[in-house]
């Protein structure tokens, strides 16, 4: 279960959640221009776009759950189990596989509208990294600073479908969460006015009574009328610190805790948090057990070498201490 969405200031951000029960060691993984990106059923490409996300790094190879390029092209893949479905290799189309794609894509392109262009030729197939990484049913958004698309891989192929209100979460399909909001339009920020009983007079005897009715449980669908509410009326700020500061307050609002979603294997739960600043190359992050927000800037790295910079994310919490005064 996941949560994503992007949002256009000045600059461009992009942020997401990734709730698991589980880790795979994950690390912010820096991709640099000349690190050789090799794939299943293409020949390697050498020199691309330097892209820079949290990844769990395998046999050298960065297995990215999201990331963002040096032009500002950012992506992530989204749970989306019983309804993704990957094809089996076809001679007319560029054959990837799912875990691919996200490389794929952000080596390549710097816009949505190139993304849109390079998914109409691929075809994403079934192969698994290795026995102990089969493929993860996925879907996926990819934002830059003039919108967003949704991309689900189903039966006749890759659905590339406009994403206007720029959230991502995961079941059902992305068509059902655009028709659910409209269960909701009666949501707002202010006040309400009576328009129940007209001839009786009612008195708010709360502020944010305007609200009632916004799901508040973990689920999807309740996550993504949330966050695009939150998203559509958040106030943001004009310095850096302001704007990241209420990017990760949206994401705290569609956090998974400990304890309140039971799985097979366990509790699933927020594992970390991004925040990108796609336009300065800025990637920030949160942990569940760190809520202090560490930052990454990628164009201060040398994007020209050819191997992978990782950088282990710092999971215990990090607390400031005032200086004691003494007695």
């Amino acid at each position: 279960m996941c949560t994503a969405f992007s949002w256009k200031a000045t600059d461009h951000y992009f942020g997401r959640n990734l709730d698991l029960d589980y880790h795979y060691d994950e690390t912010v993984t820096l991709t640099p221009r000349a690190f050789p990106l090799p794939f299943r059923h293409k020949e390697a490409i050498n020199h691309h776009f330097a892209i820079i996300g949290i990844a769990t790094v395998a046999d050298g190879y960065p297995l990215y759950y999201d990331a963002m390029n040096e032009k500002g092209l950012c992506m992530a893949g989204l749970n989306f189990p019983g309804n993704a479905v990957y094809q089996k290799p076809k001679q007319d189309l560029e054959n990837i596989a799912s875990f691919e794609l996200i490389p794929w894509i952000l080596s390549q392109c710097d816009s949505v509208a190139a993304a849109k262009q390079l998914l109409l030729k691929t075809n994403v197939c079934d192969c698994a990294f290795c026995k102990d990484f089969p493929p993860t049913p996925l879907h996926w958004i990819i934002s830059d600073s003039k919108g967003s698309i949704t991309v689900e891989p189903r039966n006749d192929g890759l659905a590339i479908i406009d994403n206007q209100i720029g959230v991502l979460t995961n079941n059902p399909p992305f068509e059902y969460h655009m028709h659910n909001l409209s269960n909701y339009m009666h949501l707002s920020p202010k006040t309400p006015h009576n328009a129940v009983t007209p001839s009786i007079t009612l008195e708010p005897y709360s502020l944010g009574m305007g609200g009632i009715g916004l799901p508040g449980d973990f689920s999807s669908a309740s996550r993504f009328i949330r966050c695009a509410f939150v998203k559509e009326h958040t106030r943001f700020g004009e310095s850096e610190s302001d704007r990241i500061t209420q990017v990760f307050h949206i994401l705290s609002a569609v956090a998974q805790f400990d304890g309140c979603v039971q799985t097979q294997r366990g509790y699933e739960k927020t594992i970390y948090s991004i925040c990108c600043n796609a336009t300065k190359g800025y990637f920030y992050y949160t942990t569940y057990n760190n809520r202090q927000i560490t930052g990454i800037d990628m164009r201060k790295e040398n994007l020209c070498s050819a191997d992978l910079i990782s950088y282990p994310l710092r999971l215990a919490q990090q607390i400031c201490f005032e200086k004691q005064k003494g007695i």
